[in-house]
């Protein structure tokens, strides 16, 4: 389903609908954490958080209730608590320089009682002034791992996060939810309207590429930042757990979930099939020349990933057998892991996007006109992929 006339009919609300079982970390994955010093030894643990005593629900400015619980524990155990988180939030953010934390209390730490993983939140204020900063202390699981690693280095955002034994310390990621962004923050105007739609479709390509799954207007977060023209828009997503695990297409692709069917309909009401086919192609050359600039880390952890068992057999041979399909390649068919889908999808970044991929990539209807095949070659040059940088303003800024 690619934007289509007919894509309401389409439009999946339960493309998720079963609870997914925890992958541990394997050794070559911590080995991969740890040369890249994404392991600590020292802050708060998963299992620290769980010795609440009462928990009281938590209501936002307009009385509404948020599905998170704030958690009340024992004096003895408060303080042993606060202590570590707070060191935590030191090796989070200031690379585990402990004289920042000398001004920093714990506010209060939020459980979240609708998810199925049961995140902690944990918000910390600066008593000089009392701004407050959020983080979040999660269950370790190789699927989201991946997804944290992939988003950090493939997107055009950086994440902060580190491993303590059984738990993920995790920045917390800044933007409006998805699901609030469309109910108070859709831009009316056409010129912002370009944007954001621009923006989508840039995001759904990079989903499909790295397999992030479950991308549906509560597990994303637009940010938006005030452009001396207009807004400018990004869309980050905030949850990791069906990276590389799902065996339908369709949980990889942004467009699907009814839920962002207001995203959907801006992109065919203001994108052109043309502008579409062109923003699908500048993302995955700016993905390949993040890729390239990462020194190795990208290959070094597909290589971890690519002998790791983070879903079922079942799983793995049907996605293949979609992306096969969808790409127009055989050789999906030979992959017996998830990360071997992930690789065999960012090695062909290397090639220009065939006509069939893009004939997919647009409206049904598109004119045939629109459509580039490939060079005799397949290959694009050397200025198309390393053109752009992809962290400054500039690389998502283009017509």
């Amino acid at each position: 389903m690619e934007f289509s006339a007919s894509y309401p009919a389409r439009l999946n609300q339960h493309l998720v609908s079963r609870k997914k079982q925890f992958y541990a970390i394997n050794s070559d994955l911590k080995e991969y954490l740890q040369r890249y010093r994404r392991v600590k030894t020292r802050g708060v643990r998963y299992q620290d958080l769980s010795r609440y005593v009462e928990s009281v629900p938590l209501y936002d400015e307009d009385g509404n209730d948020t599905l998170w619980a704030s958690l009340i524990y024992q004096p003895n155990e408060q303080r042993e608590i606060d202590h570590d988180l707070v060191v935590t939030y030191a090796d989070l953010r200031g690379h585990g320089d402990l004289s920042i934390i000398q001004h920093l209390y714990v506010d209060r730490v939020d459980l979240c009682l609708y998810g199925n993983t049961l995140p902690y939140r944990v918000r910390i204020v600066n008593a000089l002034n009392e701004n407050f900063d959020y983080y979040y202390v999660k269950r370790t699981d190789a699927n989201r791992i991946y997804g944290l690693e992939l988003e950090h280095l493939l997107s055009p955002s950086r994440i902060q996060y580190f491993v303590r034994d059984d738990t993920i310390i995790e920045d917390h990621i800044v933007g409006v939810p998805g699901d609030v962004f469309l109910s108070s923050s859709m831009p009316q105007n056409r010129f912002d309207l370009v944007r954001l739609a621009k923006q989508f479709v840039k995001f759904d390509t990079r989903c499909l590429l790295q397999l992030l799954g479950d991308m549906h207007a509560g597990n994303f977060v637009v940010d938006v930042t005030r452009d001396f023209e207009k807004h400018h828009y990004r869309f980050r997503p905030i949850d990791f757990d069906q990276q590389s695990h799902h065996r339908n297409i369709d949980v990889y692709r942004p467009q699907a979930y009814e839920r962002n069917a207001l995203f959907v309909d801006a992109v065919r009401n203001v994108l052109p099939p043309a502008a579409i086919a062109q923003y699908r192609k500048e993302e995955r050359a700016l993905m390949r020349h993040r890729v390239n600039v990462s020194d190795g880390r990208v290959h070094a952890l597909l290589e971890v990933m690519k002998k790791d068992h983070i879903a079922s057999s079942n799983h793995v041979h049907t996605l293949a057998t979609s992306l096969a399909g969808y790409h127009g390649d055989e050789h999906f068919n030979d992959c017996m892991y998830m990360g071997e889908l992930v690789y065999k999808s960012i090695m062909r970044l290397d090639y220009r996007p065939t006509g069939q991929e893009v004939r997919i990539l647009v409206d049904d209807a598109a004119d045939e006109d629109i459509i580039e095949e490939k060079d005799s070659d397949g290959v694009p040059s050397q200025s198309e992929l390393m053109g752009h940088d992809p962290d400054t303003p500039s690389s998502d800024q283009e017509a």
